[in-house]
């Protein structure tokens, strides 16, 4: 086992800034950001592609590329002479989507609790440049919380975000809404990576997480990306005796939960 977290990849090729979105991209996020927002859930009734002419000024052909896109990625369902309406989603485990902890906890009918530790800008250092594709030393935010179970800490969150492609992050009032429900709320993603490790805690993550610093804690760590550009990484630690991942993957392609 290992302390801390888990070990930098290779350098990936970087990236260069994103252009301005094209117009039937700029549709195709504003009704992904209602969809994944929960706004709009599954079967809501989304504007006609007259609607959509009308509200973004914009061709016909550009509204129906939208749509037809949008379908084509299995959020929306178009039904000939009704209308498009957002898609069910399919069943996904923790492992293969963005996993809301807070709503977790509450339906197993336990109180949920949130502490915000810290929340600031930082100076990417080497290894976290790496995950997040940016340059050393480039202006980062990086926030850690701690969250709770009938008041027994059983996650901590350190989280690392781009304030090129999230701008407002540190504006927010996280007392109410944690940073991750923010970010699903309204940063929209396509991207998205998971990755596991069995690892020992540090000093400060045992005591943070009340748990013996020789316990095994299993260690998940995400990132999302926008358009090519990473949105954010996060490291999620566990102790492995309070927590449990995984998954199951049918031989049809279809997902459920383990």
């Amino acid at each position: 086992m290992k302390a801390g977290a888990a070990p930098a990849p290779r350098p990936p090729a970087r990236s260069e800034a994103a252009p301005a979105l094209a117009l039937y991209e700029q549709v195709k996020e504003h009704i992904t950001r209602r969809i994944q927002s929960g706004e709009w859930p599954a079967g809501h009734r989304l504007p006609s592609e007259h609607e959509l002419v009308a509200q973004f000024g914009i061709s016909r052909m550009t509204a129906n590329r939208a749509l037809r896109e949008l379908m084509d990625q299995g959020r929306v369902v178009r039904v000939a002479g009704v209308g498009s309406f957002v898609a069910e989603a399919k069943p996904q485990s923790t492992l293969l989507q963005i996993a809301n902890i807070a709503s977790e906890i509450r339906g197993r009918g336990h109180d949920y609790g949130f502490q915000l530790i810290a929340a600031e800008r930082v100076a990417a250092s080497p290894d976290v440049a790496v995950w997040m594709d940016v340059r050393m030393g480039e202006s980062l935010v990086h926030c850690i919380c701690l969250h709770l179970e009938d008041g027994v800490p059983v996650q901590l969150e350190d989280r690392y975000v781009n304030p090129r492609i999230v701008p407002a992050f540190l504006e927010q009032d996280f007392s109410s809404v944690p940073p991750s429900e923010y970010l699903v709320r309204n940063v929209p993603f396509d991207q998205i990576e998971h990755l596991v490790d069995a690892v020992l805690p540090t000093a400060e993550q045992a005591e943070r997480l009340a748990m013996d610093r020789a316990e095994p804690c299993l260690l998940l760590t995400r990132r999302t990306w926008a358009r090519g550009q990473t949105i954010t990484l996060v490291r999620c630690l566990h102790p492995a005796s309070r927590y449990r991942l995984g998954s199951r993957l049918r031989n049809d392609g279809n997902q459920g939960l383990a």
